[in-house]
């Protein structure tokens, strides 16, 4: 099926690249009324992951939406990539996902083979997460898109939110970085198989593991980084949590693929929405360009990032290494200070 239509010659961008910038967002949200309910834990005003809706002492609702145009050419590939990529906003508030709603747009002239195997992709991992689609909305577009509205549930004592992080606190990271420089790639026909299977793999690797991982210890701030990069992301926790962080480059895994185009400028566009959104608030200190790119490189089903208690740390770093792609212990939160974020 992939060798009879390339799907990402039908986008003009591809997966959380094609996500409107986050400054941008702030401003098309700002003067936006909110709704005051007590049992609304988390809305849109808060920039997290997902909305939280406490039911009782004991169960909260958490949904999230998300869909984008494809950033795989085999249909069966998009599918699930769109759908582990959506799953991971529930994953990323401590949930366990459980109904899901496709959201699809398809060009007239698309197979009905393609839009058949984009479906089996997306059920197909919500069934490795354990959600049921149940239904969902499709209409016609120029453009391919999918994914999935998911709800999920969550103890209200044990959600996790993206502005509780507090000084001392360590930060993991349980995937590497580079995936949105190396979709740039392959849209330009420049990445072997090789590295084409292993983004696909990443990419369609669910972030269950590093939440039931998590779940055991003391989790004070988490997101997923995704279309806003890793420094945007990160830039929104400290923001939230009235904090700063340090970040030890040398800890973050890049993708060696995404590295070596980064230094030759194959850069993603939404790479440069990232660093005008988040850059006044960076210290990158005397951190190579490249690799300063890559940390504004907007993810597509990124990894979790999370603060912890400094006395659990080391737990956590035996706990999720080897259970999640890649355990990175990739800085520190410290005192609010000049910058939301210094590279060391």
């Amino acid at each position: 099926m992939g060798e009879d239509i390339k799907l990402t010659k039908l986008a003009s961008c591809a997966g959380c690249g094609a996500k409107v910038g986050a400054g941008v967002l702030a401003k098309l949200l700002s003067d936006l009324p909110t709704v005051h309910d007590d049992n609304l834990l988390v809305g849109f005003d808060k920039s997290d992951d997902a909305a939280v809706y406490k039911l009782d002492d004991e169960r909260a609702i958490v949904q999230t939406l998300d869909f984008f145009p494809p950033i795989a050419d085999d249909p069966y590939k998009f599918g699930q990539i769109a759908a582990t990529n959506a799953l991971s906003d529930i994953y990323a508030m401590g949930g366990e996902p459980k109904l899901a709603l496709n959201i699809m747009c398809v060009p007239k002239s698309m197979p009905k083979e393609a839009v058949h195997e984009i479906l089996r992709g997306g059920y197909e991992k919500c069934a490795e997460a354990g959600a049921i689609i149940c239904g969902g909305h499709s209409i016609y577009d120029d453009e391919p898109k999918y994914g999935l509205s998911v709800t999920g549930f969550v103890h209200p004592a044990r959600m996790w939110k993206n502005n509780g992080a507090v000084p001392g606190d360590v930060l993991f990271l349980t995937k590497p970085l580079g995936i949105g420089v190396l979709t740039a790639a392959q849209k330009g026909e420049l990445l072997e198989p090789e590295a084409v299977q292993m983004m696909t793999r990443l990419m369609t690797t669910l972030n269950k593991s590093a939440r039931d991982v998590l779940a055991g210890f003391h989790v004070h701030a988490c997101t997923d980084v995704t279309g806003f990069s890793f420094l945007g992301h990160l830039y929104e926790m400290c923001s939230g949590s009235d904090v700063s962080a340090e970040v030890h480059v040398d800890g973050i895994t890049f993708l060696p693929e995404a590295l070596e185009f980064a230094r030759i400028g194959v850069l993603p566009e939404g790479m440069y929405r990232n660093r005008t959104y988040a850059e006044h608030a960076v210290d990158c200190g005397q951190i190579e360009l490249a690799k300063c790119d890559l940390l504004f490189d907007p993810q597509t089903s990124g990894g979790l990032l999370t603060a912890v208690p400094e006395e659990e740390a080391d737990a956590v770093f035996d706990a999720l290494n080897g259970v999640v792609p890649c355990a990175q212990r990739v800085g520190r939160i410290i005192r609010q200070a000049d910058k939301a974020i210094y590279l060391r």
